[in-house]
């Protein structure tokens, strides 16, 4: 079968098909011979229904500009067809990159989510709900790592949490159940086809794969239990995201802006232009308290400036820039690791003095004022006032255990274990009489809230470590972004 002929562009191949387009790869016939991906739309084939849908995704995709989002870049027509010029995409799409795959790491997985997070939010403060979020929409460029890029707006509406449909719109397998079983829906059910696409990301099917779609109706219609393939593991927040996203009742599900805030896809930290000028800032701060020799103050800022640093230095594709990019943020790691190992040192030394002094004596703490503040006289203080309070005193030890773990350098545990010591401590502070002991329980909180979030600065550096000991041939592997 022969290939269209267009006056200003050349078709090379078909490279997809649906009930009434064809997509072909081409380049413009001019110059600069940009390769496109050109949808073409038989008009015969059209109902009022497609049409509509049509002039919806045209008008859509006139004004929806962003990173992760595919590009149109112009459209025409003639007697037969109408054409969309897209911004062609040289990875296939996640569907077919899953399939090669069989399944994606969790770390991949949390890549693609936080782009189609990003995609999501912008369609959000836009009003737009997409109606047919599955893996074959998701297109994949290189550049030269892969990024995710939304497309397919055919089913797209303007259509907000307030308001209701009822039309069937989606395909089957990632459909809402609230669309599948004809009850009234909202915007809402674009989460529900995230969190389809997430398991599949990471167990290479879908929660409710079926032979039939009257056999996919059933398992919906009964409201079957989601559940992990055997013998998988997933981290704690990537499954407490699947699972918000995966709850049958609209109401129970987890919200947008909830979803946008969750801590597996860490949007606060994505490679934004606005994350770099806040990173820049966080450095200049560092400096300065390093310079004033404010050492712990230095190491906190330096971290939390790695943690966008470090998202933005994996994802750029300039080769200069990224050198540069990479020498200062190498400068970065050794001067937080030097800072660290000197006020964790400095605060050992205070914590010996007050275990000498101290001898479970509280008067000695107390009459040095000028060290009560200090981290470790709080800790010491509060550990014999948690004696009457068995979970408190635990979870104090967890923390110390914490600490120890940061100063090896064994920052996963780190993590680990100053998570599970607040997981305690924050309730029992919220339900602690006010005093001494709820005043030192407020101070040793926020100190390890502020080394559990240097914690994830540090630990975000192994994402550079991989980088340089995969290399280039191995990017789709590690660094997806």
């Amino acid at each position: 079968m022969s290939l269209p002929s267009l006056s200003d562009y050349f078709l090379l191949e078909k490279i997809g098909s649906g009930s009434y387009a064809t997509v072909y790869k081409a380049f413009k016939k001019d110059g600069c011979r940009e390769v496109v991906a050109i949808k073409c739309v038989d008009k015969s084939s059209l109902s009022k229904s497609a049409i509509d849908n049509l002039v919806t995704e045209i008008n859509l995709l006139k004004i929806l500009k962003h990173e992760h989002i595919v590009e149109m870049r112009d459209f025409f027509w003639d007697e037969g067809h109408i054409y969309i010029v897209m911004e062609y995409c040289n990875g296939g799409d996640l569907s077919s990159f899953i399939r090669k795959k069989h399944k994606l790491p969790e770390q991949i997985c949390r890549r693609f989510l936080q782009q189609l997070a990003l995609a999501l939010r912008y369609l959000r403060n836009h009003n737009v709900s997409h109606m047919d979020l599955k893996p074959q929409n998701l297109l994949l460029t290189r550049r030269p790592q892969l990024v995710l890029k939304l497309g397919d707006f055919g089913f797209a509406q303007y259509l907000s949490n307030s308001e209701q449909k009822f039309a069937i719109r989606g395909s089957p397998l990632y459909m809402a159940p609230e669309i599948l079983l004809k009850h009234k829906y909202d915007a809402r059910v674009d989460l529900w086809s995230v969190g389809v696409i997430m398991y599949e990301c990471l167990f290479g099917k879908a929660p409710y794969s079926s032979s039939s779609f009257q056999e996919l109706a059933e398992k919906i219609k009964d409201r079957r239990p989601i559940e992990l393939p055997k013998g998988s593991y997933i981290s704690p927040e990537c499954k407490d995201l699947l699972m918000s996203l995966l709850k049958h009742d609209p109401e129970e599900r987890i919200t947008f802006d909830e979803f946008f805030a969750h801590d597996f896809l860490d949007l606060s930290h994505a490679p934004t232009k606005e994350n770099y000028d806040k990173a820049v800032e966080l450095i200049q701060e560092a400096v300065k308290n390093d310079s004033e020799k404010n050492s712990k103050e230095a190491f906190h800022l330096y971290c939390e400036a790695l943690r966008y640093f470090i998202p933005i230095l994996t994802s750029e594709t300039d080769f200069k820039r990224k050198e540069t990019l990479r020498i200062h943020v190498n400068d970065y790691i050794r001067r937080a690791e030097k800072l660290k190992a000197s006020y964790l040192d400095d605060d050992s030394d205070k914590s010996k003095c007050a275990r000498a002094e101290d001898k479970g004596n509280l008067s000695s703490i107390q009459r040095i004022p000028s060290l009560n503040e200090g981290s470790s006289f709080v800790y010491h203080e509060l550990r014999i006032l948690s004696k009457t309070t068995p979970s408190m005193a635990d979870a104090l030890e967890i923390g110390e255990v914490a600490e120890q773990y940061l100063a090896e350098g064994n920052y996963a545990l780190a993590l680990e274990k100053f998570q599970s010591c607040l997981g305690i401590l924050v309730p029992l502070l919220g339900k602690e009489p006010v005093g001494r002991r709820r005043d030192l329980l407020y101070k040793q909180v926020q100190v390890w809230m502020k080394e559990a979030e240097s914690t994830k600065g540090l630990l975000a550096t192994k994402d550079i470590e991989e980088y340089t000991q995969h290399g280039t041939e191995s990017i789709e592997h590690c660094i997806i972004q």
